[in-house]
């Protein structure tokens, strides 16, 4: 890997919105035109080539790999279990407890697109995890998924109960744990490795 470490002159983002920010790596990524056919597959999706945060990681393609497949099944398998706005809220939650402020963006946009519900999903952000929320299976994702992030042995059998009482099968309470743990894992790498970068300016 370069020893390049890449400095940059613009202000980041200091509050969590549901916007699309931009990233920048703190260590050289590797430019499009050096990716080799084990790149691309590691990449599993090529449209991720266009993601400086994705190239960088593709500089250990087999971890990459198995990252990008593990997110893919988490977020994008709806063969029952969890509806795809609360997968998106789990990781939502995570990113908001963890500050990482790209991740929770990408995430509460997405949990925003699928649910319909700009204004519970900006009150997460503006207000944090512990802010109202009137749907019990928001609030039981939500509350399992700041435990699980904050110290995994804080969630416990109240959070499962929660989530059952609020209507979730064992199926939809694995993808929300599923959802959560997966984004403490992610918040922890991207804030290791970069930063996020405004929204570009229309």
């Amino acid at each position: 890997m370069s020893d390049t470490v890449i400095t940059h002159d613009f202000e980041a983002p200091n509050a969590f919105t549901q916007a699309e920010l931009g990233w920048e790596a703190w260590l050289e990524p590797l430019a499009v035109e050096e990716l080799t056919e084990r790149h691309w597959t590691g990449l599993v999706d090529k449209g991720r080539a266009n993601s400086p945060y994705f190239r960088l990681l593709a500089r250990d393609p087999d971890i990459l790999g198995a990252r990008t497949r593990t997110d893919n099944d988490i977020f994008y398998n709806e063969k029952g279990g969890l509806p795809r706005a609360l997968r998106e809220l789990s990781a939502a939650s995570a990113s908001r407890t963890n500050g990482c402020i790209f991740c929770a963006s990408v995430h509460s946009r997405f949990a925003t697109h699928h649910s319909k519900k700009f204004d519970d999903v900006q009150r997460l952000l503006d207000e944090g995890t512990s802010a109202q929320q009137d749907d019990p299976q928001w609030r039981a994702v939500i509350d399992a998924s700041v435990a699980l992030t904050e110290t995994p042995g804080e969630f416990s059998a109240d959070n499962v109960r929660q989530l059952r009482e609020a209507g979730l099968d064992d199926l939809a309470i694995s993808d929300a744990i599923h959802g959560a743990a997966f984004f403490n894992w992610a918040n922890r790498l991207m804030l290791s490795l970069g930063e996020p970068t405004p929204p570009k300016q229309s």
